[in-house]
């Protein structure tokens, strides 16, 4: 049943360049069925789940002569990142009802980008995952440079660009562990389970385990994403925060980590104080917390602000699967959660509610526009969003904030120090910008004529994501009764050598 995400969202793609141009209550409402069809098939996989058990969905001989399947399965783990993406997607179809411009074509790539989304949590081959991660490359490409803004060009270029050299580097690694392990299979468990030689994994673990990051925004490799959240339209700002990230940091522990756990041990001596790729891994994790956090402070375009702390709240995942231990690591999959609906509905609200209205994202601008009264439901959302990303208790942040800086703290007491540092100055810029944007003194510019009210798909959309973060917030062992049992697998033994 879960393979009908896939198929549905390439089917709902195909009917979209089949739709009449200029006819765009057709292409929305298209839009709107696939994506509500792709998250029933998701929520009702999800409520169906039985703990600890892996979904076998598809298996088919693909290319025999080299051992690779069009092999589809999920765990909890990918149940949790498939429900995630169903969520974003239709919210992303509602934040994106203004859209007049080649309204079909831009549905078309989003659908598109939204099954190959579907497709990397939901592959159990590794070929076939590298296979949908590359094609995300090209609708994201072209949603930026057809329907973006400020230098939309350069970012859409830079986004691609760093990709492929992230892939390349994925697929060096794959290509190596597949010869060394006989080349017989690409399966995921087969893999798993090949006891490659330690010097092998010390060697491709950091090379597959960048190859992914780059596009999780590991620092000093982040530089696309704040550039190319900017340049996007606001429902591709939302997807590549809210899951394309996703999949860079998910390839990280499904791919890097379960093949080679083995680059995770000591070197047997130490450089700079760093005696393993897990420290030095962690290491860049906090400095990218702390550094996405405080450029944000200083930013004064809004969606610059979002678009680092976008990197400073993936930092937190990265540093969570580096403390090797069950809390850690749980945290880090429960924020890739969190930062997907917070991040999405930041996004949202500076991209469509704020800037398609005011046409401007300068905060010295918007503040005199005296925005809280004159599109308060947009404030309302941004303080919401902006507490709850900061780690207000009730909501999503806080609980997987938490269980991570426990983590760290069992596996990096003095860089959970700066972790902590890394929040507090979270609060600040979350803070600033909120005044800055919404409750500064009124100005000549509050005079202006009055902003379009914020229409009643934007309301549904905001009011979805705000739900989620919260039910996430007082009840996360909805996510953790699937999650734990996932991590207990045996496809996970490797990695718990953490301890837990």
């Amino acid at each position: 049943m879960l393979a009908w995400t896939i198929y549905i969202s390439f089917f709902g793609a195909l009917l979209q360049l089949l739709v009449p141009k200029g006819n765009n209550t057709l292409a929305r409402t298209l839009a709107l069925l696939t994506a509500l069809a792709g998250l029933g098939i998701a929520a009702a996989s999800f409520t169906a789940h039985r703990t600890g058990e892996l979904i076998q969905v598809a298996n088919y001989a693909w290319i025999p002569s080299l051992g690779i399947n069009f092999h589809l399965a999920a765990d909890g783990i990918s149940l949790c990142l498939i429900l995630l993406s169903g969520i974003v997607a239709l919210t992303g179809v509602l934040f994106s009802w203004n859209i007049d411009k080649r309204t079909n074509e831009f549905f078309a790539f989003y659908l598109l980008l939204i099954g190959c989304v579907y497709g990397v949590f939901l592959s159990y081959d590794v070929f076939l995952l590298f296979v949908f991660y590359e094609i995300v490359i090209v609708p994201k490409y072209f949603l930026i440079t057809g329907w973006g803004s400020t230098r939309k060009d350069y970012g859409a270029m830079k986004l691609a660009l760093y990709s492929f050299i992230g892939s390349a580097m994925v697929l060096v690694g794959l290509i190596a562990a597949y010869v060394v392990a006989g080349g017989k299979s690409m399966a995921l468990n087969d893999l798993a389970g090949f006891a490659f030689t330690p010097h092998f994994q010390i060697w491709a673990f950091p090379l597959v385990f960048v190859g992914f990051a780059i596009l999780a925004g590991l620092w000093p490799f982040h530089t696309w994403a704040p550039t190319g959240h900017v340049a996007a339209p606001t429902a591709v700002s939302m997807l590549l925060a809210g899951v394309v990230m996703k999949l860079g940091a998910y390839g990280c522990l499904r791919v890097a980590m379960t093949l080679f756990p083995h680059g995770l041990d000591p070197w047997g001596f130490s450089l700079v104080g760093l005696g393993s790729w897990r420290d030095v891994f962690a290491l860049l994790a906090v400095i990218g917390i702390v550094y996405g956090a405080l450029v944000a402070i200083v930013q004064q375009d809004f969606k610059f602000v979002i678009g680092y702390s976008s990197v400073s709240h993936m930092g937190f995942i990265l540093l969570g699967l580096m403390t090797l231990n069950q809390i850690g690591i749980s945290g880090a999959i429960i924020q890739m959660i969190s930062h997907g609906i917070l991040a999405g509905l930041l996004f949202a609200t500076v991209g469509r509610m704020v800037y398609d209205r005011t046409h401007t994202r300068e905060l010295a601008r918007l503040g005199p526009m005296n925005l809280n009264k004159a599109i308060p439901f947009a404030a309302i959302t941004f303080v919401v969003a902006g507490m709850a990303g900061m780690g207000l208790p009730g909501f999503s942040g806080f609980v997987a904030e938490l269980m991570i800086v426990i983590g760290a703290w069992r596996a990096f007491p003095i860089f959970a120090v700066f972790v902590g540092v890394g929040i507090v100055i979270g609060v600040v810029y979350v803070w600033r910008a909120m005044q800055k944007a919404f409750f500064a003194e009124p100005g000549e510019l509050a005079a202006h004529e009055p902003l379009d009210p914020i229409t009643i798909p934007e309301r549904l959309g905001a009011i979805i994501l705000i739900c989620t973060s919260v039910a996430i917030g007082l009840y996360p062992q909805v996510l953790l009764k699937v999650i734990t049992p996932a991590l207990n697998s045996p496809l996970f033994d490797g990695v718990r050598k953490g301890g837990w």
